[in-house]
This record gives structure tokens, C-alpha cells and sequence, in this order.
């Protein structure tokens, strides 16, 4: 039967160094940071998820935001080559466990860059942030990956964010949902619903109409209320300050089968 696995990988001590681009830097508490991370990590499984972790990165700042490190399409996982060249080691210890699951593992090569949270999947269509972290040459070799297997690869500029999914995510529905002000281009998306504020634009669909979202977010939840799903708020403060959100903090696998 299918498994419905979430890949994550715990805080690196060095957490409060991680890269800050669009935002002002501020302290960071590595200690609450671990905390949070942990009950972002209970909420996953208390809804289905199983959650399995890739080896530690210590040395590396942003290695919790393991989303970066891989796209998965199918069963399928194209490992990235981060426009960001301190992030690049983060994804050894990830294709090791991916490896391990059976997935069938791709790369990025030089030159292209790509960012895992550049990727916006809804359905078969799959949205590639280009301008920050991921290249063209990046946005060509996910393509030449994605588009063999059924996958319709389309390109969005990014300019006012970190990555693509800092702007926008999808509800069930696959209404793309997003804090206009730092969306480059809503008329891509065949449905865009503005939310009214940043936090609002991530959610992840844990199932049953379920929205996994900051808790920080409390317009936006209201909002989702009324379209009838059920908002499942987590805090996660500490990694909003380093432009973290609860898509980045872990890589969603659903076509998995044992």
C-alpha cells in the first residue's frame, strides 16, 4: 500500500547562521528552534505521516530546510545543485535515504542550479521559480527529467522572494494560493486567491481537506476556515526568521509503496 513519508533532517547548531537574502537578520534561538522543529515533526505524524530523517548536516546552517536538496515527481527524485554554493553538501546524506526508499535518483549538473523549494507541484504540472537560487540551465534539466514521465514543466519569475513556494502554494483544490504583493506573476496560475498576509501563502496538504500552516498565519486560517478546510496551525518563529516555512522543513514523499 502506498506510504505517505515525510523526509526531514534536524537543526544544525549553527542554525542562527543560516542565509538571510529578502529579509532583515535577527537572533535566532537555536534551543526553541530545535523544539519547534520537533512538534512540527509530532503534527506530521499525528496526521498520517510517517516521518524518516537524513543524516545530520551539522556544518551546514540551512540544512533543515531539506526541501532544497530534492524534487520528487512520482518515484522519481531529481537531486538539485543549489545556486546558494554553502548549501551544496546538504544533499549527499539526502540521496543516501532516498536511495534507501527505492527511488529512482537524478542530478543536477553543472552548470545549472536548482532550488527544491523553487517547485511548486500541482498535479501533473510542475511550477519552476527561476531568478533567485534556480537557473535556467536548472529549469532545462528538470524538464529533461520531469517531462519524459508525463510532467508539463512550466517557468515563474521570482524576484521579491527567496523561492518560488516563498510566494505561492496550492490548496486541494489546486487554487494557487498567495500574498500578492510578492507574487511576480498571479495571471500564470490558472486560479490565484490573494491571502492577506505572507505567512498565509505556504500550507502543506497533510489529507482530509487538512492545511499544515504557520501559526503565525491567523487571517489566512480563518480565511481557509471558511472555504471549508481544516487549518492545522504550527509555531514555527524561529524558522520564519531565516526565511523558513512549513513546506521547506521537510520533502513529501506520496508515491511511495512497500
Amino acid at each position: 500500500m502506498p506510504r505517505r513519508i515525510a523526509l526531514v533532517r534536524r537543526p544544525s547548531p549553527r542554525l542562527a547562521e543560516g542565509l538571510v537574502t529578502h529579509i532583515e537578520r535577527a537572533p535566532v534561538d537555536t534551543e526553541l528552534a530545535f523544539e519547534q522543529w520537533e512538534g512540527y515533526l509530532r503534527t506530521l505524524r499525528a496526521h498520517g505521516w510517517e516521518t524518516v530523517e537524513a543524516a545530520p548536516a551539522d556544518d551546514c546552517p540551512d540544512g533543515v530546510f531539506v526541501e532544497d536538496t530534492v524534487v520528487m515527481f512520482r518515484n522519481v527524485a531529481l537531486i538539485t545543485r543549489s545556486g546558494a554554493l554553502s548549501r551544496r553538501p546538504e544533499t549527499a546524506a539526502v540521496e543516501t535515504e532516498l536511495v534507501r526508499l527505492g527511488c529512482s535518483v537524478n542530478r543536477v549538473r553543472e552548470p545549472g542550479t536548482l532550488d527544491g523549494g523553487d517547485v511548486l507541484k500541482i498535479g501533473d504540472t510542475v511550477y519552476v521559480g527561476q531568478g533567485g537560487r534556480t537557473d535556467g540551465a536548472g529549469v532545462a534539466q528538470l524538464r529533461a527529467a520531469f517531462e519524459p514521465l508525463g510532467a508539463r514543466v512550466v517557468a515563474v519569475p521570482v524576484r521579491k522572494v527567496l523561492h518560488l513556494k516563498s510566494a505561492v502554494t496550492a490548496l486541494p483544490d489546486s487554487t494557487v494560493v498567495g500574498y500578492e504583493p510578492l507574487v511576480d506573476a498571479p495571471a500564470l496560475f490558472p486560479r490565484f486567491l490573494p491571502v492577506p498576509e505572507e505567512p498565509g501563502s505556504h500550507v502543506v496538504l497533510l489529507g482530509g481537506g487538512k492545511l499544515l500552516m504557520a501559526a503565525s498565519a491567523l487571517r489566512t486560517a480563518e480565511l481557509f476556515s471558511d472555504l471549508g478546510y481544516e487549518p492545522v496551525p504550527v509555531d514555527i518563529s524561529e524558522f520564519e526568521k531565516l526565511e523558513g516555512c512549513v513546506t521547506c522543513l521537510s520533502v513529501r514523499l506520496r508515491d511511495l509503496y512497500t
